[in-house]
């Protein structure tokens, strides 16, 4: 199994003994000349001392931690480490009778750098972010199986959009075991809801805001509420449940539109009752001012790297500052970003900046992140990517 081995410089070994999984290319003082992306390497400080092993990739994170000390993986990595990661699920009471969806791994949260797995009604949908988790995508489907049994129909690999551009030309978007039609529905805290992981974005729906709309609903009884940026209507569909007056969805994709009105009707709300509109959802909120007294804010990520982290910043301003100012008074506001490179003080600070141009006196009902079937590891917290704010507007 192991490939090679790469030796960190002197004093570089301290945020692996710490247990944080990345090394960055800086950190090597040498690699056997023979590594190709996706081998596996013994990790050694300067002394010869082993200190674990991981996923070697050219680029800025050369190797991604897996295991750490002197005993090499064996055969049963694999069921292991995914054994622990249901263990987790299992505590916190996933599945249920009531939800039959939900993330089974999150990368190193589960200390699987580079892979992600959701688990839809049976159907598990795999994504590769490196090299070496891409080259072991049969082992990790075969391992799946045996650790979920009967619970595990079929498993879908779909990593052409996530994986380094050298492998993408060459990744299918297929299914490893089985097979399953699509769309296929699946229940969330008894909300049902379409997925369609072959077509639709990331691996078919948004996982991480399950708690986040059972919680945002709750505010939203005898209110018209606004859902922008929707996609396939989930915080429409939780609202309603939830007895809010009327939701209008907004996306600009026609495809998310569709979609939306589809889960209306699978949880018996009429799309013709409930506006479900394609456009874009800055030029909306400009055009409805004093429409609503709840409005739904959760965008796609604004800054996917440092690059870009002003311009997002920007984007989050303007965004809820018009939400603030056309929003009706004692109104309800709900806003995320799911952007890493924005931490959560930078993007209060952001919100706070967009209420003080909006003149109006706003009050924090909460403050929200990621479920724990996406959990973060204590010694990577750069893994906490998803934040939001309930604001109470006068």
């Amino acid at each position: 199994m192991i490939s090679g081995r790469v030796v960190l410089r002197k004093g570089r070994e301290e945020s692996v003994l710490r247990r944080h999984p990345w090394i960055f290319s800086g950190a090597i003082q040498q690699a056997d000349a023979a590594l190709v992306d996706g081998d596996w390497v013994e990790v050694a400080d300067s002394h010869g001392r082993k200190l674990g092993f991981g996923h070697y990739q050219r680029g800025s994170i050369a190797v991604r931690m897996l295991a750490w000390g002197e005993i090499e993986p064996d055969k049963d990595f694999w069921d292991k480490k995914l054994a622990e990661a249901f263990k987790l699920r299992s505590a916190i009471n996933l599945p249920s009778p009531s939800t039959n969806a939900f993330r089974m791994v999150h990368g190193e949260g589960d200390g699987l750098p580079g892979l992600i797995i959701d688990l839809y009604n049976g159907v598990a949908v795999m994504q590769a972010h490196t090299a070496g988790m891409h080259r072991s995508r049969l082992e990790i489907a075969e391992a799946l199986h045996r650790v979920l049994g009967c619970m595990l129909q079929a498993v879908y690999y779909k990593s052409r959009g996530t994986l380094p551009g050298n492998l993408r030309q060459d990744a299918a978007d297929e299914y490893l075991t089985g097979s399953a039609p699509t769309p296929c529905q699946m229940l969330e805290n008894n909300c049902r809801f379409e997925v369609n992981w072959a077509e639709g974005q990331k691996t078919g729906f948004f996982l991480d805001q399950r708690e986040n709309r059972a919680k945002v609903a709750s505010f939203g009884k005898n209110r018209i509420v606004l859902n922008a940026f929707c996609y396939t209507g989930g915080f429409s569909v939780y609202a309603l449940q939830a007895g809010a007056l009327r939701v209008d969805s907004v996306d600009a994709s026609e495809k998310a539109i569709e979609m939306t009105k589809t889960n209306l009707l699978l949880n018996g709300f009429d799309p013709n009752s409930n506006l479900c509109l394609a456009d874009d959802a800055f030029d909306y909120l400009e055009q409805s001012a004093g429409k609503y007294d709840m409005i739904i804010l959760d965008p796609p990520a604004f800054a996917k790297h440092r690059e870009a982290k002003h311009q997002a910043v920007k984007g989050y301003q303007r965004l809820n500052a018009l939400a603030l100012k056309g929003i009706r008074s004692e109104g309800v506001l709900a806003t995320f970003s799911c952007s890493q490179v924005i931490d959560q003080q930078l993007f209060y600070d952001t919100i706070v900046s967009a209420a003080v141009q909006s003149g109006r006196n706003i009050r924090v009902l909460a403050k929200l992140g990621q479920p724990p079937d996406h959990p973060v590891s204590i010694y990577h917290p750069e893994g906490e990517y998803l934040k939001g704010l309930v604001l109470y507007v006068q």
